[in-house]
């Protein structure tokens, strides 16, 4: 008896399938998120809803400057520098124009770093930020350039610079220039530390190289998110340089607060407000804003 109502559940079950056609199930590539450091997988809409922060393990991941300035500046008050400046090929690095030209058209933005000038809740602020997906926001002659005009401009209209850095250091397609652009930012930024004016350094994932080296660590404030990858050489490099063993958490932004050269570890949901009250504490110049 069960035998032949298996067969009539079995024959109407196919005569079904004939009606309908049976399709693959088809996942959308942007329908989960998979933390590259716990693995928790996560659904991509609630993960862009928490700024891009694992919900398990706080893991930051990176941004575009877009999102960034979305995320920090007031509605409407950005007004971009040297949109238009672009870079060349000074040692006639091979393949390397055309990597940039890519680069440009792909991502709609023409180097690693966009600066200008906000209000941050009100507060006037020249602002730079470093996008990663840029050649790893690696340091150019363009990239030296806007970030010295920058500070030269907050040093002449008197006004606090914020830089987000997020880089792989110098960029060696093209050479001794790109470690020039070490000299020259840090020269702006002391020209703006002697005017007395407040700079704010926030490290991002993942600061490194070059930029370590220069304008990244001489912020009079220093902020990093949370476990954020903070360094300059590699930790194989560091490692078998001085024949000694590193800690499991060497170069995160945690190791680096636990060893004075951080002030502070911010989560990405705050920064606009600590970095407002950062400026409220220094009596920065206030205008009425719109969020």
């Amino acid at each position: 008896m069960l035998e032949d109502l298996f067969k009539v559940v079995k024959v109407r079950f196919n005569q079904e399938n004939e009606k309908v056609p049976s399709k693959e199930m088809e996942i959308p590539d942007d329908l989960f998120f998979k933390c590259p450091r716990c693995s928790n997988v996560a659904y991509m809409d609630e993960f862009i809803k928490n700024l891009k922060v694992c919900p398990k393990c706080k893991y930051h991941s990176r941004i575009s400057w877009q999102e960034r300035l979305e995320q920090i500046a007031d509605k409407n008050s950005f007004v971009e520098f040297d949109k238009n400046m672009q870079s060349v090929n000074p040692i006639r690095f091979p393949e390397y124009t055309e990597k940039v030209n890519k680069l440009k058209k792909d991502l709609d933005i023409n180097e690693a770093v966009i600066t200008g000038e906000v209000t941050i809740r009100g507060y006037r602020t020249v602002i730079g930020i470093m996008d990663s997906r840029f050649m790893m926001a690696s340091m150019g002659s363009v990239v030296g350039e806007k970030i010295t005009r920058a500070f030269e401009y907050a040093t002449s209209n008197k006004l606090p610079i914020v830089l987000f850095t997020a880089s792989g250091g110098a960029r060696m397609q093209e050479g001794i220039i790109s470690l020039m652009q070490m000299a020259k930012t840090s020269g702006a930024v002391a020209r703006h530390n002697e005017a007395g004016l407040l700079y704010i350094t926030v490290l991002t994932d993942p600061t490194t190289g070059g930029v370590t080296a220069s304008f990244a660590s001489l912020g009079d404030i220093i902020i990093a998110e949370p476990k954020v990858l903070v360094g300059f050489a590699g930790r194989r490099v560091i490692q078998d340089t001085i024949r000694q063993r590193l800690p499991d958490d060497f170069q995160s932004a945690e190791f680096q607060l636990e060893n004075g050269f951080v002030d502070m570890i911010v989560e990405r949901g705050q920064l606009r407000k600590r970095i407002s009250w950062i400026l409220k504490l220094h009596n920065c110049k206030k205008e009425k804003y719109e969020r």
